[in-house]
């Protein structure tokens, strides 16, 4: 997606949005949705017979993340670790019964927390419970992602994992800069985080993508470029640049960072600018938001011949997929239903030892939550809609349909986001930064088109 750095338009349009890796969004989901209404859906869902991706949560770190805001706990407890391992793993068997094994899984994807929590011998048990439960895919198209930290992973343990089917593997580097890492509490040297990526090429892992945060504490834009500089040199083939958000009300583990050593809004602009600058430059393309990929990347290819999605690991080439999530806190998406399990340890614990769904809310999508969530991706993918297709497409009069939204963004077309022809809505190279903005135009349990059923919600700001 091409990209104008317009500094004075992202400062006027910064404000608070959803990033629509799910539409409707995570906070219309409601207790009213169960474990039978996600269980129904996922038996209806098997006349499709559309393939599966699978997403596992693995809740524990060895020790804390000053900045993290994922669900995770810190324990070196190995018991505890064991526990929740072997619930997961009843959970695999009952959420196998739902689904025919002639559904093809060609997306599987461990987060955290650390999955590397797990020693490969544990991590074979989860591997063993899903093939015995679906039809894991061994092809080499298959997308086998996981999160690994570069701090406990060696080599033996990596090329363990290939052996199980792993073919991607992400690493969370945020910065090498060791007073930063020292503040945040993550030190990590350059060394071993480069050995860990030699080693992954040289047994067979196909893609590799690191993590990085601007706005942490310290940064600044010369040591953030000595960071860029080493990401760029190890060439990795896709870039996750996040921006930090600072939460320590809802995030107790941020309070104990000082938030006078955080950088300004306007360094943190700057941070942001240099990033894309410097990756562009490189040769990467901006896919949209905060990520980055090597032009022979499937994901820039995806985006080139229109097959790229959004889901809830973020930009996709398998948007076709029915996702089922296991593990606490963990959300699926599954034919016209999003479920989340229990988010915290013990009432998910508590479920699998009763032998039920941990299911704790989800929401039941109608005709024209499906109908915006397929032109919010559309934007967010690529940038521009064809009236006319898409209507046709959906038997609408698009304009007519959708004549709130286009009046919200009378202001933002005006301001250069976005153009609005007579058949067509495209997003500027300026508003490429502003996708999510021009996305909440169309959003209709966001303007208030739609009740919402759940609590207000919190999300992060645009940059």
């Amino acid at each position: 997606m091409d990209t104008r750095f317009d500094v004075e338009l992202i400062r006027r349009y910064d404000r608070p949005g959803p990033r629509y890796t799910s539409y409707p969004t995570a906070p219309q989901f409601h207790a009213g949705f169960g474990a039978a209404d996600y269980a129904a859906e996922a038996r209806r869902s098997n006349a499709s017979g559309r393939p599966l991706s699978l997403y596992l949560h693995v809740p524990y770190c060895r020790s804390s993340c000053y900045y993290c805001g994922c669900t995770r706990i810190i324990t070196r407890n190995r018991e505890r670790g064991r526990a929740y391992l072997d619930r997961l793993l009843v959970e695999i068997a009952l959420q196998a019964e739902l689904f025919d094994r002639s559904r093809p899984v060609n997306q599987l994807h461990f987060g955290g927390g650390t999955p590397t929590y797990y020693n490969p011998d544990e991590l074979g048990e989860i591997f063993a419970a899903l093939d015995a439960g679906f039809g894991m895919h061994r092809g080499a198209e298959r997308d086998y992602g996981i999160e690994i930290d570069p701090r406990t992973a060696d080599p033996a343990a990596l090329r363990a994992l290939v052996e199980l089917g792993i073919n991607r593997i992400s690493l969370g580097v945020q910065d090498f800069d060791p007073k930063v890492q020292q503040a945040v509490n993550r030190i990590q040297s350059v060394e071993e985080t480069e050995r860990l990526v030699v080693e992954a090429r040289s047994v067979g892992i196909r893609s590799i993508n690191f993590d990085l945060i601007y706005g942490l504490p310290h940064q600044h834009v010369e040591s953030f470029a000595r960071t860029l500089d080493t990401v760029l040199t190890l060439r990795p083939d896709r870039i996750a640049a996040y921006s930090y958000a600072h939460l320590p009300e809802l995030f107790k583990s941020q309070a104990v960072m000082d938030a006078a050593t955080m950088p300004s809004a306007d360094t943190k602009m700057a941070l942001l600018q240099l990033t894309i600058e410097r990756l562009t430059d490189a040769g990467y393309v901006h896919i949209g938001m905060d990520h980055f990929a090597l032009p022979e990347d499937e994901l820039a290819r995806a985006q080139l011949d229109g097959s790229l999605q959004r889901n809830f690991q973020g930009y996709t080439t398998h948007g076709g997929c029915d996702l089922v999530a296991f593990g606490m806190s963990s959300i699926g998406q599954v034919g016209e239903i999003y479920a989340q399990n229990e988010k915290h340890e013990i009432p998910y614990l508590h479920a699998i030892d009763e032998r039920r769904l941990p299911i704790m809310r989800g929401l039941t999508t109608d005709a024209d939550d499906r109908l915006r969530r397929e032109l919010i991706v559309q934007i967010m993918c690529f940038g521009h809609v064809d009236y006319a297709t898409f209507g046709a497409r959906h038997n609408i009069d698009f304009k007519d349909y959708f004549a709130a939204s286009l009046a919200r963004l009378a202001e933002p077309a005006r301001d250069g986001l976005v153009e609005l022809g007579a058949n067509t809505l495209t997003i500027t190279p300026a508003g490429a930064m502003l996708l999510r903005i021009v996305a909440m135009a169309f959003d209709a349990w966001l303007s208030g088109d739609k009740q919402a059923v759940a609590a207000p919600a919190r999300f992060s700001q645009v940059v």
